[in-house]
């Protein structure tokens, strides 16, 4: 039977995107790794589904020239852009291409090794063992359902499906209460409150239609609204705390802005850079 009991939230969380993305190449188990070091409270990290069923970290639904190569290490073109789609590949492939060898010009500080697009289990197995062996706290898990209407049957499985089986991943590691489940695609989010509503939710933005517009269309009051960091503002974060919602914002890459944001009193961060979080 799947645990079902509530863990809270950190305070202050310090959330790592994509593991450490400014760091090591992104929605990696090396990232993941060292946004542990770096001391993060949540992972976050986002989700795809093959064409064999498996839940696989990936931000992009297909295989993205600007930071990824082929399995023998040769360049996508690109007019390949969109060619590669995860969700018409089984995993046994997918693992094959190499996402870390490339040098990404967006993120320069970026480590460069050979890597693959991982299993969320194996995630989960390497996250767990880490925290065992080095006696650190337990950290959260913040996937995102990478899904859209368009998207259905193309990219990814229909709402119910893709959340089931991120579900059943979930529950077999017996991770649930430290699990966040966040979207831009409300349909998600409404699946997990009608099937799974013990598990936390965050509603990810980046419209201006404001609080009360957003969270009429997703029918519920998440656990946490995550807007994107430069529409946050102190009545935003009043109204969601008068809602009793965490608001989390992203991508938070300067520490300038970390700290503004967090004396607008926001609940935490997301960034590509954990390693600016002891300097907050």
């Amino acid at each position: 039977m799947p645990n079902r009991q509530t863990a809270p939230l950190p305070d202050f969380d310090l959330e790592g995107h994509r593991g450490a993305r400014g760091l090591m190449p992104e929605n990696t188990v090396p990232a993941m790794l060292l946004a542990l070091e770096l001391g993060v409270t949540t992972l976050e990290m986002d989700a795809h589904i093959s064409q064999d069923g498996q839940v696989l970290l990936s931000h992009d639904p297909y295989i993205n020239p600007a930071h990824e190569l082929l399995p023998e290490g040769a360049e996508l073109k690109k007019s390949d852009a969109g060619k590669y789609v995860l969700y018409q590949m089984p995993y046994s492939q997918i693992r094959t291409f190499d996402v870390g060898s490339k040098f990404y010009k967006k993120f320069p500080e970026q480590q460069r090794m050979k890597a693959s697009k991982p299993l969320l289990s194996e995630v989960i197995d390497t996250v767990q063992a880490y925290i065992r062996e080095h006696a650190v706290p337990q950290v959260f898990y913040n996937i995102e359902t990478k899904s859209t209407p368009e998207g259905d049957g193309k990219y990814h499985p229909a709402p119910e499906a893709f959340v089931d089986k991120l579900m059943a991943v979930i529950d077999t590691k017996q991770i649930r209460p430290y699990v966040i489940i966040q979207s831009f695609d409300v349909r998600t989010l409404q699946v997990l409150h009608q099937k799974y509503p013990d598990v936390k939710t965050s509603l990810l933005v980046e419209n201006l239609k404001g609080l009360k517009r957003n969270l009429t269309e997703l029918g519920f009051t998440p656990t946490i609204y995550s807007p994107y960091y430069k529409v946050v503002t102190p009545a935003l974060v009043e109204a969601a705390h008068a809602q009793g919602i965490k608001v989390i914002p992203w991508t938070v890459n300067r520490l300038k802005e970390m700290r503004r944001l967090k004396s607008l009193g926001v609940d935490g961060l997301i960034s590509d850079y954990p390693n600016l979080y002891p300097s907050l």
